[in-house]
């Protein structure tokens, strides 16, 4: 066997036997991307190095911290909570109205953070005690929930869209703009099978709130409501790049919470910093750890082998999205959005490109299959989330889920067979 083909089966193998003894993510893939360097006959710690310091030496990278410092921000100073206010005041009443409640706030916060996890959790802890108060069934509450939770990642502003434009080199701008519509139709996707999902269900309709009452949870929500019209408008005039979109976003949100709003103080301004920083280092930890290994698979030349299996499919690239995305989803229930966009990503996206798939397109789809994964078990972070914060066992949450899972993998399909829906706005976008 050849040292690529060994420094291949280093990377598969040593990824799966280290992932299920548990060990860190980020720790994985730099003994992996070390034990193909050995195979490869390029051992060199000073490369090792200075390869962890590339992965994270990166000003687009920038945006992650700060967009998950605007999400902790808006979690403490009140911002989300008036999102799901203002969608309770008007849709509320009607029979199920705290789901399409839920769907309503998970599009409206997704437009602000990009964090699957911030939103989710300020859903649920919002949310679910109503839920619960009210009658209805947790486990689908739960999935709803979590399911809506996932829209996060593909609205922008969008973290995972962040990692995988600096991890392939693709314009993060046109990410961004690739997600506004997918991610507008999952919203109505749930609508359509919480509606479904509702004909099982014996819950009561409530009495409406004058209008008066509306308006003044709207007009309470309007700080909020600004945040990602300020974002999404100055990146799409070219005012701020998305990495300054970040900063915008997270000072926006600091100076409402403690000035507008005031629901947080100077003290509470640390705590905020120190989970932020938590996060961030953990993110920045497995980017750095993946520069290593993608290193590595770049010398192996991993995509040319790839490209050697999957070639009789470059001439077909529909079916060769279907394959990959395939592929991605059995991914998806191992790994979490993140790793899977720093490992998988640089192999897959060459592939594409070469069957003539649109590199921001193909983004689309990735983050959007990762972002399913989510909600997909055995890991479904997400799913995790969601069950600490309602004290509900996990499998009484995956039960929940099973069918917004099937309505997501259904347009996931319906994008790969139709991607103009994806390509066509973002032309006219940009």
């Amino acid at each position: 066997m050849s040292n690529e083909g060994l420094a291949f089966l280093v990377f598969c193998v040593g990824m799966l036997a280290l992932m299920g003894i548990g060990m860190n993510m980020g720790l994985a893939l730099v003994l992996t991307g070390a034990g193909m360097a050995w195979v490869l006959e390029f051992w060199d710690t000073q490369l090792l190095a200075q390869n962890l310091v590339a992965g994270v030496d990166s000003f687009p990278l920038l945006a992650v911290p700060f967009f998950i410092l605007a999400g902790e921000l808006m979690n403490s100073g009140g911002i989300s909570r008036r999102i799901i206010a203002m969608a309770q005041a008007w849709v509320g009443h009607i029979r199920g109205g705290l789901g399409f409640v839920a769907i309503g706030a998970a599009v409206l916060m997704a437009s602000m953070s990009g964090s699957a996890l911030a939103d989710t959790a300020a859903l649920a802890t919002i949310l679910m005690p109503m839920m619960r108060q009210q009658g209805y069934p947790m486990h689908t509450s739960a999935g709803l929930i979590a399911s809506g939770g996932i829209i996060a990642p593909i609205i922008p502003p969008s973290m995972p869209f962040v990692i995988y434009g600096v991890t392939t080199n693709t314009s993060i701008s046109a990410l961004f703009l690739s997600g506004i519509v997918p991610g507008l139709i999952m919203g109505v996707g749930l609508i359509v099978a919480w509606k479904l999902v509702l004909r099982k269900m014996d819950l009561p309709e409530g009495q409406p709130l004058p209008l008066r009452e509306r308006l003044h949870a709207t007009r309470k929500a309007f700080w909020a409501m600004l945040m990602p019209i300020i974002i999404i408008g100055g990146m799409k005039t070219g005012v701020f790049t998305p990495t300054e979109a970040a900063v915008v976003a997270a000072f926006y949100a600091l100076v409402v919470a403690l000035f507008v709003h005031r629901e947080m103080n100077v003290r509470e301004v640390h705590g905020v910093l120190v989970r932020a920083a938590k996060t961030t280092a953990i993110v920045m930890f497995l980017c750095a750890g993946a520069q290593v290994a993608s290193y590595m698979i770049t010398l192996a030349d991993l995509p040319g082998v790839l490209t050697g299996w999957l070639g009789p499919l470059v001439n077909s690239p529909r079916l060769l999205m279907l394959v990959m995305m395939l592929v991605l989803i059995l991914v998806g229930t191992a790994l979490d959005l993140t790793p899977t966009i720093l490992i998988f990503a640089p192999v897959m996206l060459p592939i594409a490109v070469k069957a003539g798939i649109d590199p921001v397109y193909f983004g689309l789809m990735f983050v959007l299959n990762g972002a399913i994964g989510l909600i997909t078990p055995p890991v479904g972070t997400v799913l995790n989330v969601v069950a600490g914060v309602g004290r509900l066992p996990l499998h009484q949450v995956i039960k929940g889920v099973n069918p917004f899972l099937i309505t997501y993998t259904l347009l996931l399909f319906l994008f790969v067979l139709f991607p103009q829906i994806v390509t066509a706005p973002v032309a006219w976008m940009r």
